[in-house]
């Protein structure tokens, strides 16, 4: 974040440090190898959701073995409930000054740990998931959806930007804002992105028809996480996720497919943005609420791929 962009009270995102690429080919000297790689995540982070989504959908969980960090985070970054057995790290801030002693930042969650050459390869969330679902095909389950089609990709990219800057980043941008004028422009981008999502879903089961896409995979955590957390604790209340019909149909319908369900954990996301964030709830006080049935029927045909 630069002086004139915290002057201005804007929430500016750290760049991502590890950006080498998994290949199947070998061509980036990271070769696409069953049991080689570690993915690192936290239940709490939108963008590790999205990486334990793809991995669960395409049926990566031998291929990629995942470790879970606690969810609260502190002055040191992210903890491992135990040591992790693989590298013997208590945090994981212990991979990144391995894989580069002059690092400065945060520790960001999901990144991949090569463990033949004992260093980081990624923590380049936009691309892990991609990452997955084009260089790890021959490991994908017996029919694994196809989850960025190449003739669908530059639509897909198109919105997955959209999404991106004004609903998945967007509420940090009003979460974490310091001035009234960013964090209001970044609020009505965030609600104006929603009224488009839902009148798009009015006529489409997901967001590019009857198939789930990476699209789907990368606006989903936010919406798992935006009644519990994202409303109140970064001042995004114009509407809540149950109060849009057709988004919120959507988002029950893709937490019953297991790779969506089964990796949302409300207790790990609560803790970890209430408590951690003390700049934002200086009690650590975890809110109870809010009241919310995510099984009750969808009412948007049959399950999808799980």
């Amino acid at each position: 974040m630069t002086a004139q962009e915290v002057e201005r009270g804007r929430f500016v995102r750290q760049p991502n440090r590890f950006t080498d690429r998994i290949t199947a080919d070998g061509s980036s000297g990271y070769p696409a190898e069953p049991g080689r790689y570690r993915l690192f995540v936290s239940y709490a982070c939108p963008w590790a959701h999205r990486s334990l989504i793809v991995r669960r959908l395409l049926g990566l969980e031998e291929a990629l073995p995942v470790a879970v960090v606690d969810p609260i985070r502190d002055e040191r970054g992210w903890r491992f409930p135990d040591r992790d057995p693989v590298t013997g790290a208590e945090f994981l801030s212990e991979l990144y000054l391995a894989s580069d002693p002059s690092f400065e930042g945060r520790y960001t969650v999901p990144c991949i740990w090569d463990t033949a050459t004992g260093r980081l390869v990624t923590n380049d969330f936009p691309n892990i998931t991609t990452m997955l679902e084009t260089e790890f095909t021959a490991f994908h389950r017996p029919g694994a959806p196809d989850l960025y089609p190449e003739a669908l990709r530059p639509e897909i990219d198109e919105l997955n930007d959209l999404v991106y800057n004004t609903v998945n980043n967007g509420v940090y941008k009003a979460g974490f804002a310091t001035a009234q004028d960013p964090y209001e422009d970044a609020f009505d981008a965030l609600f104006a992105t929603f009224g488009q999502l839902e009148e798009r879903l009015a006529g489409s089961r997901y967001l590019f028809g009857d198939r789930i896409t990476e699209a789907d995979v990368r606006l989903y955590p936010t919406l798992a996480r935006f009644d519990a957390v994202y409303y109140s604790h970064f001042k995004c209340n114009l509407r809540r996720l149950v109060d849009y019909p057709n988004l919120w149909a959507y988002a029950r319908d893709l937490y019953s497919v297991p790779a969506f369900g089964d990796t949302t954990n409300f207790d790990h996301i609560k803790r970890h943005y209430y408590v951690t964030q003390r700049n934002i709830n200086p009690s650590g006080v975890v809110p109870k609420g809010p009241l919310t049935d995510w099984t009750a029927p969808h009412g948007r045909d049959a399950a999808g791929p799980g």
